[in-house]
């Protein structure tokens, strides 16, 4: 049973990141599961080892793992002679964490763009400073791509190193 080998500090953990992955728009169980995936020293676990160590139902973890597997942040295993179905993290999740971050960003981008054409003052303090963030959100939405390639081009580098 993994939750023998878990503790209160991973637990908290798991409920930090959570929260932090709450705040980009993933349920925070889904965040949790998530968490609970990067820190355990196996590469996978069951659902229902899942369940056990966050004490959710088995509904709730069954539809945030297809959340996650939406989201194409951890993938579906099968282990041989087992027909229970595992979950793991998936390789080159961070650049998927990325790209989530950009289309945010891009969500963030029309609705100050939205903003902006309510402005009829191109004068007044509210146009610049719509048109200020409306500029800034258009360089990130352009410079998260070339982010991502860089981190994707550096990782292996880094690896081998």
């Amino acid at each position: 049973m993994v939750r023998s080998s878990i503790n209160d500090e991973v637990l908290h953990f798991a409920e930090d990141m959570g929260v932090v992955m709450e705040h980009s728009g993933i349920p925070r169980i889904a965040g949790k599961i998530y968490a609970l995936l990067l820190i355990i020293p196996r590469s996978q676990l069951s659902a229902d080892e899942i369940a056990n160590t966050l004490k959710a139902s088995r509904a709730s973890i069954s539809t945030m793992t297809r959340v996650l597997l939406q989201a194409d942040l951890i993938d579906k295993v099968g282990v041989t002679g087992d027909r229970r179905t595992y979950y793991r993290i998936k390789p080159g999740t961070l650049g998927n964490l990325l790209r989530g971050s950009k289309s945010q960003i891009s969500v963030f981008r029309n609705s100050v763009a939205h903003g902006l054409t309510l402005v009829k003052d191109k004068n007044s303090d509210a146009y610049h400073r719509l048109t200020d963030m409306l500029d800034f959100y258009s360089f990130l939405e352009r410079e998260f791509p070339l982010l991502i390639e860089r981190w994707e081009t550096e990782r292996p580098r880094r690896a081998r190193s």
